[in-house]
């Protein structure tokens, strides 16, 4: 989970991209029903987007910015309330605020109705409850309800309607953003591209040949048939495996895993937590034993570096929306991702192609970009239509596991509740891709090219010129000279 300077950089990184968009999903058929979107629960929206049945109307009534445009009688109360700072930018104001404590942003919410809305922002709330509460909390469906419940405990949440101060002629597309992100379905074009290779009981040497040598992902089925975690596990079995004294890493948090459905069960908001555990087989040792690693991955190179070895592998659950952004798995390795329970929705670009809307720093240590995966979907998503170099895209379910070569931009959605293990590794075809790749991190470079020595001698040259003829091969023949559209616009591959 980023801190609170991290997600500021983020949002301003993003901020040009908000207005454009809402101005585009909020214009509805008559005068009237562009207010009523806010309060009707399952009112669509422009361009196929819609509202999820079950979405509450917005905590506070904030209407985008463009429904004050259809109202010229009315007043942003936005700007009267904040006096003059009303100057400053929605995100500068919430930058501001970020920087107080809780009874702080109490006293401030009594000064106007706008100071109100905006002290009530959840995500000020979620950065405090996860900065001060690291040793785990219990969600009270909101982020402020549960930073309150934990600091004042005689105080009765349930006494106070936590929904009913509703503020009229509040207009912000940036403070409706989140609220929209967070409530919106995933659009029915956004799932129906599956262009990636399937594959059913190949033998080792044709995965490592026409996927891992040539860094072409590939979805496999029926490999882990054999796994008892996916006749195991879910909610009952692993909330009883894992007791309550035992606690997984949650963004920066650690939470037990009771505590961690309880708050999946009620969370809707823009980015939820993650539960991304790399020592789950440590802590409960059970869970090690319930999976194998699938036969196409056993030979990892970075064993060679024992208990010395970057955290590599990962039990991961999530409500749905919650995933990760894109992003290339580090040291160079690639990766394999198994799911137990539910359904991810995956797309990937090469490592020559940067996605849209994503902007990797120069040394590539620092990725700029939307704040969350809808907000994604939502700009940039249907930019990659009319691209050469489009993604690979995949929904990946319950017994399917995905292989993510080294180097490709990856972005994961779950579509429901879902329950994964993910593991990193390194073998002969792209170790020599690791060892260059981990010149930056001088310790980790020397101990990887000293322990390969010492197990494989003369392994480092031998890799060494394998990368160089890839190189040539590549210029003669690229990736996307051999992928040829079909003729109802899927992929073909040719190998």
């Amino acid at each position: 989970m980023m801190n609170l300077l991290s997600r500021i950089k983020k949002r301003r990184t993003k901020n040009k991209f908000i207005r454009n968009r809402n101005k585009n999903i909020l214009k509805h058929k008559n005068n009237q029903n562009r207010i009523s979107l806010i309060e009707e629960e399952e009112e669509d929206i422009e361009e196929g987007f819609s509202i999820k049945s079950s979405a509450p109307s917005h905590t506070h009534g904030v209407q985008p910015l463009g429904n004050l445009y259809f109202n010229p009688g009315s007043i942003n109360s936005r700007d009267t309330g904040l006096g003059n700072l009303h100057t400053l930018t929605d995100e500068l104001v919430l930058d501001i605020l970020g920087f107080l404590d809780g009874s702080s942003l109490g006293v401030l919410a009594s000064v106007s109705k706008s100071f109100y809305v905006f002290t009530n922002h959840e995500p000020i709330w979620r950065n405090l409850v996860l900065e001060n509460l690291i040793d785990g909390f219990q969600y009270n469906g909101l982020w402020k309800t549960t930073f309150v419940s934990a600091y004042y405990p005689s105080f009765d949440i349930s006494s106070s309607d936590r929904r009913s101060f509703k503020v009229r002629d509040f207009y912000s597309d940036y403070l409706f953003q989140s609220w929209l992100c967070a409530n919106l379905e995933m659009k029915h074009e956004w799932l129906e591209r599956d262009n990636i290779v399937r594959k059913r009981g190949i033998s080792v040497e044709e995965f490592v040949r026409s996927f891992e040598e040539v860094n072409k992902p590939v979805l496999l089925e029926g490999c882990i048939d054999n796994w008892d975690a996916l006749r195991n596990w879910d909610r009952d079995y692993l909330v009883k495996l894992c007791g309550d004294d035992v606690k997984f890493s949650v963004g920066p948090v650690e939470m037990k895993l009771r505590d961690y459905f309880r708050y999946s069960d009620q969370v809707r908001e823009e980015r939820p937590l993650y539960l991304f555990d790399p020592k789950f087989a440590e802590k409960v040792p059970k869970l090690g034993l319930e999976y194998e690693v699938p036969v196409y991955f056993r030979e990892d190179l970075f064993d060679v570096l024992g208990n010395e070895r970057p955290d590599y592998r990962w039990i991961i659950m999530g409500p749905a929306g919650s995933g990760s952004s894109f992003h290339v798995d580090p040291n160079s390795t690639s990766a394999w991702n198994a799911v137990i329970k539910g359904s991810k929705k995956w797309v990937l670009f090469p490592p020559d192609v940067i996605p849209p809307g994503v902007h990797p720093s120069p040394d590539g240590a620092d990725v700029a970009s939307p704040v969350s995966i809808i907000e994604w979907f939502m700009n940039f998503y249907g930019a990659t239509k009319n691209w050469k170099k489009r993604p690979i895209e995949c929904i990946c379910k319950a017994g399917e596991v995905i292989f993510v070569p080294n180097g490709w931009w990856h972005l994961v959605i779950n579509l429901e509740e879902s329950i994964a293990i993910t593991q990193n590794y390194v073998s002969r075809p792209n170790a020599s891709t690791l060892v260059s790749g981990t010149e930056d991190r001088v310790n980790l470079h020397d101990k990887f090219k000293n322990a390969i020595e010492a197990s494989f001698p003369g392994a480092i040259d031998e890799l060494t010129q394998k990368e160089e003829e890839k190189k040539i091969q590549q210029r003669k023949l690229s990736f996307w000279d051999s992928v040829v559209d079909s003729n109802v616009g899927a992929f073909k591959f040719s190998f």
